[in-house]
């Protein structure tokens, strides 16, 4: 016992001296210092906070202030957020292309977390005062939708600034799982005092589900949140790896051309389609304290939030480790299957509230692992994306997205059509019935049991593990470093980083993978993985660095050399019969299999390209003006009308721009391959200026 001691004060001890250490600077590898993670965390306090009152308004029926406490009814509340969906979706489109597309100082998603947080608590506190007592029905649905479409304009780029942000905090995929863990242990702590101050406040006071406890006690969370984020959201930065260079506006349909394409996506969004279905049981453990035994534990709920909010924390601490022992996916399909166990336990067990609690806990524990590991797996989707086509996307991967939308609207009419089915309309008191509670509670357990298995299934064919990730960025780095020395603005830190990445791939390149018996220690164990993880991503850089010298690299850049002698204005009458013959060419070997690829992809494009000439004549297309977009671009944005305005220039001249890029899209295609391959020549001027570096 007392050498276990002497253990944990060791430990206690290292993490001190390496906090210490690395307050200022990161530790080796890594990008962020202890005290920006520490100023992460209290903005994550501040952003919990912030929202408060306002993710306590949804147009649900399983929600205690607009369906309890306001009284609408489950269809009627489906039915509005239906409308005010489809009036996102053009709101929603605007966000995804402005995130891409703006030039607010600060970065790109951090200006929307500072300007927004302001709207948010005052359009929510004078949500909650309206006065819906003196409402005929009609007329407190259409307030209700009304301040809801007003809120949710802020609330969205709220929460997706700041998703968006946390996934580009770091390029290094297992540093953003430990920074992400340990500013979720600091920052739960906002949740766990709510969880418990407000239902024990609500219990003494109002009630859960009448409107005075959101118009009293929700708004001064939200002020001292509001305040603390503003402090905090100042001390943390932004880190994406792009060159050096003004990025280029990015149009939305090409945009959603390329995602597309994006393999990863899909699988992320299939699961996202069905996860509707798992939720149904969530109204359980509330719908027990403020309604079960009548509504004599409902002051209880609080401390019960409290203890079942702990289980987050071990999750919290555990979910790193639990990344890099297991890997995401196999996190994510371990959980999902660990929670169908529990959700039928649940089902014969849901009469007794103690065991409904120790459900709850394991059931918290579980899914914080899957809340963690999903920010990662949308980080680590658009490092593959920027790594296969070369285009950096973030909010421009949310059109596409909007196609869950328009499923949400079925699939959003399930459950209040179950409600309704089982007896609850706009008189939640019926909930008082243990019968009709009951009842509704079997049919919300086996339905999530249901959705928990079709959320696993997509994950099974999710194969991006977290060392091609890693090679991935590697990849980036490398490219940055040839571009940016193309541009004369290489800096010692990149080349250093990008030769040394370089040079450790070439050490491992070829090499066989050792064997992990159990017959090794621990630690030659763990130096065989980390050799093996060097071969495997030497193999991804390798190629990258090697794909001008084989085969299929000689064929393609031969290729872009054609289309480049052919100029920009080409009219390729023969594009058809070419994607024809292209599609016919041999593809036994990997060579060839790359050819005919490369080949087919090519002859699309050119193809592409003959039908815009076709449909706008030759002579109407031309190069739009480089000093207008530039001007458009340099615009200040002072207000929201400004930045409308600048969008709607913009989107007319993307326009323009993207017929006539399509149009040379072969030839300049052809060009940034001839470009990139010439960058790639200069590996031995890099090498030079790399051993210079190393003198000094």
């Amino acid at each position: 016992m007392e050498n276990e001691k002497k253990g944990i004060g060791t430990k206690v001890k290292g993490l001190i001296s390496a906090a210490k250490q690395y307050w200022n600077e990161p530790a080796k590898g890594n990008y962020i210092p202890y005290k920006e993670v520490a100023s992460l965390s209290g903005a994550g306090f501040g952003v919990y906070w912030t929202v408060l009152l306002a993710s306590e308004i949804s147009l649900s029926a399983s929600n205690f202030l607009v369906g309890a406490s306001i009284g609408l009814k489950p269809v009627d509340l489906q039915i509005m957020l239906i409308v005010a969906n489809l009036v996102g979706i053009p709101i929603g489109i605007f966000r995804s292309w402005y995130y891409d597309n703006h030039h607010l100082d600060g970065g790109k998603f951090l200006p929307f977390i500072k300007k927004t947080g302001l709207p948010i608590v005052l359009i929510s506190a004078v949500f909650v005062w309206l006065p819906y007592e003196n409402m005929q029905y009609i007329t407190k649905a259409v307030v209700v939708w009304f301040m809801y479409m007003l809120l949710s304009m802020f609330l969205c780029f709220y929460n997706e600034s700041y998703t968006y942000f946390q996934q580009i905090i770091t390029p290094n995929a297992q540093e953003r799982a430990n920074v992400m863990s340990i500013s979720q242990v600091i920052y739960s702590l906002a949740p766990t005092i709510t969880n418990l101050v407000v239902p024990w406040i609500a219990g003494k006071t109002w009630g859960l589900n009448n409107i005075w406890t959101y118009r009293v006690i929700h708004p001064v969370f939200s002020v001292v949140g509001l305040i603390i984020g503003t402090i905090f959201f100042r001390k943390v930065k932004e880190r994406l790896i792009l060159p050096k260079k003004q990025p280029e506006p990015v149009r939305m349909f090409d945009a959603i051309r390329e995602v597309a394409k994006n393999k990863y996506y899909w699988i992320i969004q299939a699961a996202a389609w069905v996860v509707f279905l798992e939720s149904g049981y969530g109204v359980v453990l509330g719908w027990s304290f403020v309604y079960g035994n009548g509504g004599e534990y409902q002051s209880s709920l609080g401390l019960a939030n409290t203890v079942i909010g702990n289980a987050a924390l071990w999750s919290m601490l555990l979910c790193p480790v639990a990344i890099r022992f297991m890997g995401k996916r196999n996190l994510l399909i371990t959980a999902n299957a660990i929670n169908i166990v529990i959700l039928i336990v649940l089902y014969f067990t849901y009469k007794n509230l103690i065991l409904i609690c120790v459900l709850w806990y394991l059931n918290t524990f579980i899914n914080t692992f899957w809340n963690i590991v999903q920010h990662n797996i949308s980080a680590d989707m658009r490092d593959y994306h920027q790594w296969k086509t070369g285009v950096r996307v973030d909010g421009l991967f949310g059109p596409l997205g909007m196609i869950g939308t328009v499923i949400g609207f079925f699939t959003g009419m399930f459950y209040p059509a179950v409600y309704e089915k089982m007896g609850l309309l706009e008189d939640y008191s019926v909930l008082y019935d243990d019968t009709i509670r009951n009842n509704l509670f079997e049919v919300l357990i086996l339905c999530s049991a249901v959705g928990a298995f079709l959320n696993l299934i997509p994950f099974c064919f999710y194969d991006l593990t977290e060392n091609k990730h890693k090679a991935y960025v590697e990849v980036l780095r490398i490219r940055a470093m040839f571009e940016n020395h193309a541009l004369g603005v290489l800096d010692d830190t990149e080349l250093i980083e990008g030769m040394r990445i370089i040079h450790e791939a070439k050490e491992a390149a070829g090499k066989e993978k050792v064997s992990v018996s159990k017959a090794l220690s621990k630690k030659e164990r763990k130096l065989a993985k980390e050799t093996n993880q060097a071969i495997e991503r030497s193999a991804i850089i390798m190629e990258d660095l090697r794909k001008f010298s084989t085969e299929a690299g000689k064929a393609r850049l031969s290729l872009a050399r054609d289309i480049y002698a052919n100029g920009k204005m080409y009219f390729y009458e023969n594009a058809k019969a070419e994607l024809k013959t292209a599609k016919a060419m041999p593809k036994k070997t990997a060579d060839e299999k790359e050819i005919r690829s490369d080949a087919i992809k090519s002859a699309r494009i050119r193809k592409e390209s003959m039908k815009l000439i076709r449909k706008y004549g030759i002579e109407n297309i031309k190069a739009p003006d480089e000093k207008i977009k530039k001007e458009i671009m340099n615009r200040e944005a002072n207000s929201f009308s400004d930045s409308i305005k600048i969008r709607r220039d913009l989107k007319a001249y993307l326009k323009k721009e993207s017929v006539y890029n399509r149009v040379v899209k072969p030839f300049t295609d052809a060009e940034s391959l001839i470009i990139q391959a010439q960058n790639y020549t200069h590996l031995d001027e890099l090498e030079r200026m790399y051993a210079q570096v190393n003198v000094r």
